[in-house]
């Protein structure tokens, strides 16, 4: 029981994800792109700890704190790049 809700979760989320790919291909401005990505990767950071919670790896919690790590690092970088300070 508890597997299958945890899967639609991440169908879901992973739709989510999809959906955001159309902002970030359409987006009237370049902020707009960036939140889109920055939107796509909190979607696969939480798409990565419910996947860590169905097949029980604690590896994958791992790899998702480091992604979210250089997640915001890009962002950050992206920003400051948009704002024109790089």
């Amino acid at each position: 029981m508890t597997d299958s809700i945890f899967a639609w979760a991440a169908i879901i989320t992973g739709l989510c994800a999809l959906l955001m790919m159309g902002r970030l291909v359409a987006g009237p401005t370049i902020p707009d792109r960036v939140v889109a990505l920055d939107s796509i990767n909190t979607l696969v950071i939480a798409l990565m700890i419910m996947l860590a919670v169905v097949y029980d790896s604690v590896v994958m919690v791992d790899v998702a704190i480091v992604y979210a790590a250089l997640s915001f690092v890009g962002t950050m970088f992206l920003a400051r790049h948009v704002e024109g300070g790089v």
